[in-house]
């Protein structure tokens, strides 16, 4: 069995505070604006005397720096490194890889853990993470408890799992929906939750709501499994509810009883789910935060508040008292740091002499600070005296310089670097690519590569034969490892056939891809927002990417070095990536053909696509069209085609073709309008 840590969300000071005096092992918080949790308290400016704080209370600090960068912040990202080095924290939590390139360079001593950001969910995932220098990887919280000890076992670096708080609908780093609808990303930071707005799947209500996970009464098979980390969501949650969880956990994992009806009345959306779990994927795992829940969690903060009111005393501290007629001393020890008072000059004993107890007694009253008596050695002269409150001085000035000394920011040495010189790109013939979901609905005259789902290309033989070199193969989005039908042997069989190139959403692609011998393309769902996150995809084997969506085409436009790229320049984008299909009914999947669609409170519809029932997409109501519009200077455009039919995709491919004006409602993305 291993050790298992407690990591608990500190969004601002009160959050952190609770955390630590309720016994978590390390708080993760945000520093400044590169976090994924940008509208909560955070701790910039104060990062070093957060992370003093927890030190000196044996508590570890993660800092989250998992948002996407773009080539215009990268003196900011600067800056947040070396106050990060300078803070000491013990580790920082990346989506986006110009980040941890920054990191991995200039701080290399700082461990680094990949954010649940990026969308890592098996193995092949986790095994990428290693590869790429992370000490650490955050999985998906759509796994099971067999997926989860499968991973373990075998990727070879530490794994951390949420085992309390929200659930979104969207596997995370793969949402865009926030971005999309209101200008406000969830990959920046500023997630607006939509997903909680009433979307309808036929008369269901609340169909991109799931109810809070809650995986406490798991944690002794998620320790067995070989879990590094428990992690607990809700760096937007206040002190209470960080309590209450944390309290929760420490209690599971000693194999005791705890409050579920007080952890639940605090928050929770229509109670809990195991679901992703157990593998229980039904609409059980459906909830919203109704006027119940909320008048709930009144009736417990008062009490939750008392758990953290007093400072918890768990760091064992050594104590060495000297005395004689010249003087005494006090030193005392903990976690690397060392004091020593001088207290007063011990007075001839005219009635009783200072013995060891009296002194013990005395140094043993730690209440009211963070530490707890360890081994304390006495030393004292035959015939002298001094009062207790001397000594309870001596002892309270020794703990309170110790807690100071220990409180002092271990500065990580930051690297100089020469700086990212990138050339600038230079473009050649722009191609137009077109994505298909369906072999059947191919129109391929004017497009000069053709994209098809892996599944279609092994389900239709003549497929590679007629497309020849055009042909591009594309990965799953998603490809859980219980789910996983022997894809790397289609792939090679594929390969076999003729099939040369695969494009890769999803960084377990990008590596599965590369190490099989593939010529390697980055879809947008990889999130490339700058020019360094280009280069080391680069680095990782890509020989072409498609940028994030979420660029301006202004930011395309001033992307450099010489890896070829492309944006989605039509289609309807997919929005979420759900495990847990929305349009499902109380028998799962039966008599859905794999395109079913739900509503908004405008009744505005959006299509799901169906990922062979291992997965769904949520695509946007209307499609991009920007043919007539500005076009960056990218070396591909891709028309991603979902349900359009051949003589619909027909004529949009010649739409493009000559920059016709559109005909139909349509969206112009992210591409003029940015998001924050």
């Amino acid at each position: 069995m291993n050790n298992i840590e407690i990591l608990a969300p500190a969004g601002g000071y009160e959050q952190l505070v609770a955390a630590v005096r309720c016994g978590a092992d390390a708080v993760y918080l945000g520093a400044g604006e590169f976090n994924a949790r940008r509208n909560a308290e955070n701790f910039e400016g104060t990062l070093a005397q957060a992370v003093g704080y927890c030190h000196a209370r044996g508590t570890q600090v993660h800092v989250t720096v998992n948002t996407i960068v773009m080539d215009g912040e990268m003196d900011a990202l600067s800056r947040t490194v070396e106050a990060v080095a300078a803070s000491g924290a013990d580790a920082v939590i990346i989506q986006d890889l110009a980040v941890m390139a920054q990191f991995r360079d200039r701080c290399p001593d700082i461990k680094r853990h990949a954010s649940t950001q990026m969308t890592i969910h098996d193995l092949e995932g986790a095994k990428a993470a290693a590869d790429m220098g992370f000490h650490r990887v955050v999985l998906s919280r759509e796994l099971t408890l067999r997926e989860i000890e499968y991973i373990c076992a075998r990727c070879g670096i530490e794994t951390e799992v949420f085992v309390h708080g929200a659930l979104c609908m969207s596997m995370s780093g793969a949402c865009y929906l926030s971005a999309m609808l209101g200008g406000r990303s969830g990959n920046r930071g500023l997630c607006a939750q939509p997903c909680r707005l009433d979307f309808r799947a036929g008369s269901r209500d609340h169909a991109l709501s799931l109810k809070d996970m809650s995986h406490i009464d798991y944690i002794k098979e998620l320790k067995a499994a070989g879990v590094s980390s428990l992690k607990i969501e809700g760096r937007m949650k206040r002190p209470e509810y960080v309590a209450a969880a944390v309290t929760s956990c420490r209690l599971a994992l000693e194999g005791k009883e705890y409050d579920r009806d007080t952890l639940q009345a605090v928050f929770s959306r229509s109670g809990f789910t195991d679901g992703y779990l157990t593998g229980k994927r039904d609409l059980d795992m459906f909830g919203y935060r109704s006027r119940e829940d909320v008048t709930a969690a009144s009736g417990v903060l008062k009490e939750l508040a008392n758990l953290y009111k007093k400072e918890r005393g768990g760091i064992p501290v050594e104590m060495y008292f000297h005395a004689d007629r010249d003087g005494s001393l006090l030193t005392v020890r903990s976690g690397g740091g060392s004091v020593s008072v001088a207290g007063q000059v011990p007075e001839e004993a005219l009635n009783r002499q200072l013995d060891d107890i009296e002194v013990k007694k005395s140094l043993s009253k730690t209440g009211g600070t963070p530490f707890t008596a360890g081994e304390i050695s006495v030393d004292i002269s035959q015939g002298i005296a001094m009062t207790a409150s001397s000594i309870n001085q001596m002892r309270r000035q020794a703990l309170g310089s110790l807690l100071e000394k220990l409180e002092t920011p271990r500065r990580w040495n930051v690297l100089k670097t020469a700086g990212d010189l990138f050339p600038e790109h230079v473009s050649g013939r722009r191609e137009l690519w077109g994505r298909f979901f369906k072999a059947g609905r191919v129109a391929e005259k004017g497009l000069d590569r053709i994209i098809l789902p892996i599944e279609e290309i092994s389900r239709h033989s003549d497929v590679i034969s007629n497309f020849g070199d055009r042909l591009i193969g594309e990965m799953p989005a998603l490809m859980f490892d219980d789910d996983n039908t022997n894809l790397e042997e289609t792939l090679l069989r594929l390969q076999k056939d003729g099939l040369k190139d695969i494009i890769c959403g999803n960084i377990y692609g990008v590596h599965m891809a590369v190490r099989l011998g593939f010529r390697a393309i980055g879809d947008f769902g990889l999130n490339i927002s700058n020019s360094a996150a280009l280069e080391e995809y680069k680095k990782l084997g890509l020989s072409a990417a498609t940028v994030s969506a979420e660029l301006t085409m202004t930011q395309i436009d001033k992307l450099r070095g010489e890896l070829p790229r492309g944006i989605i320049a039509y289609g309807r984008l997919p929005l979420m990536r759900f495990r847990n299909c929305p349009a499902k009914g109380k028998s799962g999947c039966g008599g859905c053909n794999g395109e079913s669609r739900i509503t908004d409170r405008r009744r505005v519809e959006f299509p799901i696509e169906c990922g062979e029932r291992r997965f769904s997409s949520l695509l946007n109501s209307v499609p991009i069209y920007i043919a007539n519009k500005r076009l960056p200077q990218v070396d591909f455009l891709t028309l991603y085609f979902t349900n359009e039919s051949p003589q619909e995709a027909e004529r949009i491919i010649k739409a493009y073709r000559h920059g016709d004006k559109p005909w139909f409602e349509r969206s112009g993305g992210l591409y003029y309008r940015g998001v924050k």
